[in-house]
């Protein structure tokens, strides 16, 4: 069973503190506003010119990640619940089972500018 987010954001939010290792957010659970389970954080992927995040590569449905079905989704679309120790996403399960996905032998370039505002689009943050 995934534990919700690393105590390590609570701690750092307390503490004003905007820094947290990559590590520690890797398997917390993503939910929307209604409480529902939208999956759980498989991956963080950088920019390596920018350093910043800019995408959480999202895992859905499947069981020990058989049939599971990831989602790179704009890290923008996120944020942290520090209350209830996860993070939210402001969509519902039936709209992120038809956004651009893919499986776990066939990632997309994401580096590719036409895929990433295709993404964000769907999503509807800034690219």
């Amino acid at each position: 069973m995934n534990e919700p987010i690393n105590t390590a954001v609570l701690n750092a939010s307390r503490l004003g503190s905007r820094v947290l290792s990559a590590s520690t957010l890797s398997s917390d659970d993503v939910y929307n506003p209604k409480g529902e389970k939208l999956g759980s954080i498989k991956e963080l992927m950088l920019d390596i010119d920018t350093g910043k995040v800019c995408y959480a590569v999202l895992s859905f449905g499947g069981f020990l990640s058989l049939g599971e079905k990831l989602f790179a989704v704009p890290w923008s679309a996120l944020t942290v619940d520090t209350e209830n120790k996860r993070f939210v996403m402001d969509t519902d399960e039936e709209r992120l089972k038809n956004a651009p996905g893919f499986d776990t032998d066939n990632w997309p370039n994401m580096a590719d500018a036409t895929w990433g505002k295709r993404v964000h689009a769907y999503y509807g943050t800034t690219y």
